[in-house]
């Protein structure tokens, strides 16, 4: 049984034909003592299966460390979003709920190569001199 609705399903894989360039999602997780990581792997790999522009890579970050420092990962369940560009997108955990939203403007961001934003926020952005690293926090509701 899918955890993607039949009817969400539809309505996810009109949003995705926005896809202008192919995705990959590379998706970090561990086989024991993981919660969430079985049903992670699962969502990541129905939504890939939505959309041909979509596709999937599922690592173990216990056995495959040289690949996790790659992508700088050092938690599961993990899931980057990038194409040949990596913009520093991870979802961390099950990206459900309101962050599944989060999780589909990532993917059609990235495969158009654009954030969306306004030319006043580019504007500012653009005086920021040194790196950024930016989380958000979410709880299960």
């Amino acid at each position: 049984m899918g955890l993607i609705r039949d009817e969400d399903a539809t309505e996810i894989r009109e949003r995705l034909k926005e896809m202008v360039n192919p995705v990959r999602l590379i998706h970090f997780t561990q086989e024991l003592n993981l919660e969430y990581g079985r049903e992670t792997r699962q969502l990541v790999e129905e939504v890939a299966g939505l959309s041909d522009k979509i596709g999937v890579e599922v690592y173990n970050l216990l056995l495959d460390k040289e690949r996790a420092a790659e992508y700088g990962v050092d938690k599961v369940p993990a899931t980057v979003v990038r194409n040949g560009k990596d913009y520093g997108i991870k979802f961390y955990g099950i990206p459900a709920g309101y962050e599944f939203s989060a999780f589909l403007d990532a993917i059609l961001n990235v495969s158009k190569g654009d954030s969306g934003l306004k030319p006043e926020s580019r504007e500012k952005l653009a005086s920021v001199t040194q790196p950024v690293h930016l989380e958000v926090f979410v709880t299960p509701t």
